[in-house]
């Protein structure tokens, strides 16, 4: 993408968690002119972390203590104000709230006390093989909310600041949901079942605002879902460029459903393949969904599960039994979709136990 635009005489600018290779696969090996802090590591594991000093060759350690998070936002908002006289193409990926859970000190109080005032208290389900967090209390995740919300600001002041609020898109969403199973499982994902690691909504669904003033549209809402690799057609789209098909070949622009949310057309048939071995508790599998069905094919140990998000957004209720013809149908789509996309499958886990048998 910022190769693309680039070509349109861009400005490209990366900042955060790239976690996408080795060096030579960085950012700046991939179109962006300007990369803070994007390298092969997938979380803020130098120095001090999320505090400075970084140990992150990609960025310039700033005074002692500056926050992370803070500083992106910063970083973000100079590069928008530097090129407020040419179009631009601006990537902020938070390390935050990935782990290690950290965040400044003043906000992690300000959330114990809430949490104590509020009498809360950590709970949770069974997930096997992991128990998954059910309630919102965990003060330091809060936390890092907060300050990943207030970097945010900073990047929407400097829209404002350079007379480019009304001439910008913005997009906000997540590669996945909330950890909540692992890691000290800071959140839950509650309606929806599990979180990040796995196939359930839990782990798919997350957020998505997009801010396009193009479209007089400001508030509305489109229940149809879309994938994180519609992004490129779509920000081609409106941006008035040539879709480049043979480079987006599994997304398509959902440009119409920012313009006419009400007449977005619904039964797209998505999938996800997880050929991994995660370390939140999930296996690997695929799932399909296609209107209110989702099927879900686990490879160890072998498990198929028909829901009706419609009916049961948490997935509780597997009607593969009460609907053998709708799961033949989508299990067939499985089998075609990994043949069609030569979709690596994996290797049996070493050494792996059965952790399901106990459930």
């Amino acid at each position: 993408m910022a190769q693309a635009f680039k070509k349109h005489g861009y400005a490209s600018f990366f900042a955060g968690k790239w976690h996408l290779g080795p060096e030579g696969n960085f950012p700046e090996d991939h179109g962006f002119d300007i990369n803070i802090g994007g390298g092969r590591g997938g979380g803020p594991y130098g120095g001090k972390k999320y505090f400075s000093p970084y140990g992150n060759a990609k960025i310039k350690d700033g005074p002692p203590g500056e926050h992370l998070t803070d500083r992106l936002g910063k970083e973000t908002a100079d590069f928008i104000k530097a090129n407020k006289d040419k179009p631009f193409l601006a990537y902020l990926s938070f390390y935050a709230v990935h782990t290690p859970l950290m965040a400044p000190e003043d906000l992690v109080k300000k959330y114990e006390e809430k949490r104590k005032r509020l009498g809360l208290k950590d709970e949770f389900s069974p997930e096997p093989p992991r128990e998954n967090r059910t309630v919102h209390s965990h003060a330091v995740y809060a936390a890092m909310i907060e300050s990943t919300d207030a970097a945010c600001g900073q990047v929407f002041d400097a829209l404002e600041e350079s007379g480019l609020a009304e001439n910008t898109i913005v997009v906000f969403t997540s590669d996945n949901g909330g950890l909540s199973t692992s890691e000290g499982s800071p959140t839950t994902n509650l309606p929806y079942r599990a979180g990040k690691g796995w196939l359930y909504e839990g782990g798919i669904r997350v957020p998505l605002l997009v801010r396009n003033p193009a479209t007089g549209n400001g508030g509305t809402k489109c229940a149809e879902p879309v994938y994180s690799t519609d992004f490129y057609p779509t920000l081609l789209a409106a941006t008035g460029h040539q879709a480049l098909p043979d480079q987006h070949l599994d997304g398509i622009s959902f440009l119409p459903y920012l313009e006419k949310p009400d007449t977005a057309p619904s039964g797209r048939m998505m999938f996800w393949h997880y050929p991994h071995w995660g370390n939140q508790g999930g296996s690997p599998g695929t799932a399909v969904r296609h209107g209110k069905w989702k099927l879900i094919k686990w490879l160890w140990p072998k498990r198929t599960l028909l829901f009706d998000l419609e009916a049961d957004p948490g997935e509780k209720n597997d009607l593969s039994k009460e609907q053998p013809k709708i799961a033949g149908d989508l299990s067939a789509h499985i089998k075609n979709f990994l043949t069609q996309t030569k979709a690596l499958q994996p290797h049996k886990k070493p050494n792996h136990k059965d952790d399901f048998k106990k459930w």
